[in-house]
C-alpha cells in the first residue's frame, strides 16, 4: 500500500496518474497547502521541504521499513522501478524518458509555475515579469511541439512517467497565456492523455479533496510568504 500525500496541484496530479494508470493500491491522504497543513510536524518527518506530494511505501522492495519520498520526479522514478512499468527497461529508452522527466522538474514546471505566480498572484501587476515568464513558457511548449512533430505518440514514444510529468503542466495551458492551437503537435498528445481513462480518475480524485480550489488571501499569505524564518519555525 502507496500512503500519498496529496493536493490538487499539478505537481499532485503526476503521482495520481501514475497510480491510476498502474492500478497500485493507494491511499489518498489530504494535505491542505492553503491552510498550512504541510508544516505539520508528522508530515515534514516524510517531506522535509513542506511541499507536496510525498509518499510512503509500506511494503518497499527491500522488505525493510515503510519508506518515505518527496519530490514529485523521485516518486514518478520510484513508482516506475517498483512496478516496472511506464520507463522503458533499456538503456535507451529509459533515458529518453528521463531526460524529459528532467526537463520537466527543471524547466516547465518552475517556469509555468512563475508564470502562474506573476500573472494570477503577485500583489501588484509586473509587466516584465508576466512577459518574461509568459515567453519562457512558450518556449517551452514549443520546444516539446517540435520534439512530438516527428509523428511519435508519447514523449518518449510509449506512455511513460515523462508524459506523467509533463501533462499536468500543459492542463492549466489558458491561465499561462498560451494557446494550444499554435503547438499542434503537442495539442495532440495532450488530447491523447486526457482521452485515457487513468487520467478521468486521476483527475476525478482532486474534485474529491479541493472542490473549488481555494486561493484566498489567507492562502496566498502562506503559499507566497516562506522564507528561511519559515524553515526554522517548523516544528517549534
Amino acid at each position: 500500500m502507496i500512503d500519498l500525500y496529496y493536493w490538487s496541484t499539478p505537481n499532485g496530479h503526476k503521482i495520481t496518474l501514475f497510480l491510476e494508470e498502474a492500478a497500485m493500491p493507494y491511499r489518498l491522504i489530504p494535505v491542505n497547502i492553503g491552510r498550512g497543513e504541510q508544516f505539520q510536524p508528522d508530515f515534514l518527518k516524510i517531506a522535509p521541504n513542506n511541499r507536496i506530494p510525498a509518499i510512503v511505501d509500506h511494503a518497499p522492495a527491500d522488505g525493510g521499513a515503510p519508506l518515505p519520498l518527496f519530490e514529485s520526479g523521485a516518486i514518478l522514478l520510484y513508482l516506475a522501478d517498483k512496478s516496472g512499468r511506464f520507463l522503458a527497461p533499456d538503456l535507451r529508452g529509459r533515458n529518453a524518458a528521463l531526460q524529459w522527466l528532467f526537463w520537466q522538474v527543471g524547466g516547465l514546471g518552475p517556469m509555468a509555475g512563475q508564470n502562474h505566480f506573476f500573472a494570477q498572484y503577485a500583489p501588484e501587476p509586473m509587466a516584465y515579469a508576466i512577459e518574461r515568464y509568459v515567453k519562457e513558457t512558450g518556449r517551452l511548449y514549443g520546444v516539446l511541439d517540435k520534439h512530438l512533430s516527428d509523428g511519435r505518440e508519447y514523449i518518449a514514444g510509449e506512455y511513460s512517467i515523462a508524459d506523467m510529468a509533463c501533462y499536468p503542466w500543459i492542463v492549466p495551458h489558458a491561465r499561462q497565456r498560451q494557446d494550444l492551437a499554435q503547438f499542434p503537435h503537442l495539442a495532440r498528445w495532450f488530447a491523447a492523455i486526457a482521452a485515457r481513462p487513468a487520467t478521468a480518475r486521476a483527475y476525478a480524485q482532486a474534485r474529491t479533496v479541493d472542490n473549488p480550489p481555494a486561493m484566498d488571501e489567507a492562502a496566498k499569505k502562506i503559499l507566497f510568504g516562506q522564507d528561511a524564518s519559515t524553515v526554522r519555525r517548523q516544528g517549534l
